[in-house]
């Protein structure tokens, strides 16, 4: 499933650039700003007068795919979390106690032995 997002993230990525340009080539209304300086006057030697038609349908297209992929990344990252199973996530189902240890037997007081304290 990684790799299946991995992939999609891609595809975004690339729609995502791609969406921006587009937009960016196109000539605006009143036939300045950001399109000439984009190469809006060589698309229009490159599609001729249709150019605003072809530009609005790759951006029509592109942002398709956008939200497309976008729906489908989210819908994946909710797959994902909802049937991850890690080993850290889950709390112990089995708790074991520790094995037991017997308690060391109980030393007795020495009582002193009458004359055995004295040495010769």
């Amino acid at each position: 499933m990684s790799l299946l997002i991995g992939i999609l993230t891609f595809v975004l990525i690339i729609t995502s650039l791609f969406l921006v340009l587009v937009v960016l080539m196109q000539r605006a209304k009143t036939d300045g700003g950001m399109g000439s300086a984009m190469g809006g006057g060589s698309m229009e030697s490159t599609f001729g007068a249709e150019t605003g038609n072809v530009l609005s349908g790759a951006t029509i297209k592109a942002a398709i795919i956008f939200f497309v992929v976008s729906f489908t990344l989210y819908l994946a990252h909710i797959y994902q979390s909802k049937h991850l199973v890690a080993a850290d996530s889950k709390l112990p189902q089995v708790i074991s106690a520790p094995a037991a240890t017997s308690a060391p037997a109980p030393v007795k007081p020495v009582t002193p032995v009458p004359g055995a304290a004295k040495k010769p």
